[in-house]
């Protein structure tokens, strides 16, 4: 399977702002990432708040029942380096390079992010701009597709009620928004639109352990708790045009930068 760009991946991720690409890491690789993710949570046990912790930043929120539950892992191949190395495979970097058209780019993410059944951990309507751009000179667009693409590599079955992502198609030709029903914080203000998210079609993406999905910072999306009886566990790897970004990062402050 050739892991450049199709035109049909291009043309969905310009439209509807994402698309799936199946089967790009095998069950055995997928393994390989789930047992670093196992070494995180026994990192994580004994902690009891948000803690950075061998150069990666371990998210802590609350419970169903107050106790604290590990949401992410931001920076996480800062403590398990073979994530690292995952994100700078080229079944992720090619596609990435060609929808941002650059032989460079820069690393921001590499988050792991665990669901556990009935943890409680969701995530409301955001784009990715509103993570990225801070205000004050932290962000530049200055590449083709916002100058950012984020990939979500799937680690386990992520169906209906494990809390798949849900996108909002075409949404990434919005610009920056303001979502209805959202808490407004400071980085909401920089935005003009307000969207209420049930005025939308809203399309949950289903997927395979091995499957990855790539989109762009303006498309809409969110994920609800896991209600199944299984973990949903995906790992993410954002990359940015080289000088789009001037954010410092927990855990690797501006970012690598990466080629082929």
């Amino acid at each position: 399977m050739s892991i450049e760009l199709t035109k049909e991946e291009e043309r969905l991720f310009d439209e509807q702002g994402w698309f799936l690409r199946k089967s790009v890491f095998s069950l055995d690789e997928v393994a390989v990432v789930i047992l670093e993710f196992d070494e995180l949570e026994a990192l994580a046990r004994d902690l009891r708040e948000t803690t950075l912790l061998q150069n990666a930043q371990f998210v802590m929120n609350p419970g169903p029942e107050g106790e604290p539950v590990l949401a992410r892992v931001v920076w996480a191949g800062g403590a398990r380096a073979s994530l690292l190395e995952f994100g700078a495979d080229a079944r992720l970097l090619t596609p990435v390079m060609d929808l941002l058209r650059t032989e460079v780019v820069v690393q921001l993410l590499n988050q792991a992010h665990f669901k556990r059944p009935g943890d409680g951990v969701a995530f409301d309507w955001h784009q990715d701009i509103q993570h990225r751009d801070k205000g004050g000179g932290s962000w530049r667009d200055i590449g083709p597709r916002g100058s950012y693409v984020q990939t979500i590599s799937v680690l386990d079955q992520m169906d209906i009620k494990s809390g798949p992502l849900e996108f909002i198609p075409s949404s990434n030709q919005w610009g920056s928004v303001r979502f209805k029903g959202r808490e407004m914080g400071p980085v909401d203000l920089l935005y003009q639109a307000d969207i209420d998210p049930q005025d939308h079609e809203v399309v949950r993406v289903i997927g395979e352990p091995g499957d990855v999905i790539f989109f762009g910072p303006y498309t809409a999306h969110m994920s609800r708790a896991n209600t199944s009886d299984h973990y949903r566990r995906v790992l993410i790897n954002g990359y940015a045009v080289e000088g789009a970004n001037f954010r410092h990062y927990p855990g690797v402050g501006l970012g690598r930068v990466m080629r082929l």
